[in-house]
């Protein structure tokens, strides 16, 4: 396996000084939603959005983790056919009642993004502390179809249009929270499903895993960004691209990215047969340590170490729902032989066993009953703080000199990961 030399990081180094015009900006990503392509109604779940808006304002609130003296906002139209009209966007504080600043995007009030892409504010000097929310609103003048979106009930956003106003789960454009740190900083990105996109949490109180492994990396200056997208998956399309499809943008695209943490695979193995996918073949070992590797490999190129999450039970998961199927016994021998080589295969550096955290004593193919959501599949908002809780960030290690790290065991077997700078 390729390993992560000091030269590696001197290297970078030296690139990033050869720069001068850039030498007093570190941006870093402060927070982030990675888009969705809209889908049609032969598909089991419903989007929860409207289809078309017109001349809406739309209303979010983001809670940031790292800060900054200026910021930035990125808005993605990844998956539209046409252009979305941006009239105007404010953002500030979310108990500022006065409304914040106005952006401009390269000095106008307003933009189109294209189809297929993003388009990035220019900086504005709005000072943010770590862990501070911030609430964008933004106008939406022409009919605009939602082509590109994020799913989720986690946190909602208000539409106004005209005299009504509603309140829908999800993201609408808005991608991601940009910070100029006052020195050069990291930033985590969580790449996963809805495990991580935070399904069974708290709505609107940032409770994912995550959230809380943000809490805990605040005080070194280091930012996460969340990557995860309900239905995600990690070889094959689900309810957006697959994680090897999606790696480059959603990951290796973030500006100071340092370490991805990966937990994917639950919906390769449970989709097939169940109603989310119920004529397609079963996944197999080989397909999804392949993607995993792949997985690494793009991120070794860039300089990114990857630490990988061990699957957590699932047994009885969506059982009694319209969604029941997504677990059998042959489903559980797979995700146990994607388990036992996550930890064994030296593929990563660094593995957290999600698995031995969350599982119950007593039954470890079933979610500890303290952590579970209800629905056998997705963990509470205690289940998501033992997770994040997990994650070393105390110990040191060769991170600190930009060296190879590897995940160690400790006698209660939750190999922990070192994340200080």
């Amino acid at each position: 396996m390729t390993r992560h030399k000091p030269l590696a990081a001197l290297t970078l180094a030296l690139a990033f000084q050869a720069q001068p015009a850039l030498a007093g900006d570190h941006w870093l990503t402060s927070w982030y939603a990675a888009p969705q392509p809209a889908w049609d109604g032969s598909f089991t779940l419903p989007m929860n959005v409207p289809a078309r808006l017109d001349d809406a304002t739309l209303r979010e609130t983001v809670r940031l983790s790292a800060g900054g003296q200026r910021i930035r906002l990125v808005f993605s139209n990844r998956y539209g056919r046409e252009p979305v009209k941006l009239g105007a966007v404010r953002v500030g504080p979310a108990d500022d009642a006065r409304g914040g600043r106005t952006l401009t995007f390269s000095g106008q009030p307003g933009v189109a993004i294209l189809p297929g892409a993003t388009v990035t504010s220019d900086p504005v000097a709005l000072p943010v502390r770590p862990l501070s929310r911030l609430a964008v609103t933004t106008w939406l003048p022409a009919p605009t179809p939602i082509a590109s979106f994020h799913w989720g009930a986690q946190q909602t956003v208000q539409v106004t249009m005209g005299n009504d106003t509603a309140r829908f789960g999800g993201r609408l454009f808005l991608n991601a929270v940009m910070v100029d740190a006052a020195a050069p900083g990291r930033t985590v990105v969580a790449l996963g499903d809805s495990i991580t996109d935070g399904n069974g949490s708290t709505p609107d109180a940032d409770r994912r895993w995550p959230d809380v492994l943000a809490e805990r990396l605040a005080k070194h200056g280091i930012a996460v960004a969340n990557a995860g997208i309900s239905g995600g998956r990690l070889a094959r399309d689900g309810m957006g691209q697959s994680a090897v499809a999606r790696f480059g943008r959603d990951v290796l695209g973030q500006p100071g990215v340092s370490d991805v943490i990966v937990l994917l695979g639950i919906n390769d193995i449970g989709w097939p047969g169940s109603p989310f996918a119920p004529g397609e073949r079963a996944a197999t070992l080989d397909e999804l340590t392949a993607a995993y590797k792949q997985l690494v490999a793009a991120a070794h190129v860039r300089g990114v170490r990857v630490t990988a999450g061990t699957l957590p039970p699932f047994e009885g998961a969506l059982a009694g729902t319209p969604y029941a199927g997504h677990y059998s016994p042959e489903k559980e021998r797979l995700r146990q032989q994607l388990n036992q080589w996550i930890r064994t295969a030296g593929a990563f550096d660094a593995v957290v066993d999600f698995d031995a955290v969350l599982r119950d004593p007593s039954n470890p193919r079933r979610l500890r009953a303290a952590y579970d959501s209800g629905d056998h599949l997705h963990p509470g908002d205690a289940g998501y703080r033992a997770m994040a809780e997990a994650i070393d960030i105390d110990r040191p290690s060769a991170t600190a000199a930009g060296g190879p790290v590897t995940g160690q065991v400790r006698p209660a077997a939750l190999p922990r990961r070192q994340l200080r700078p």
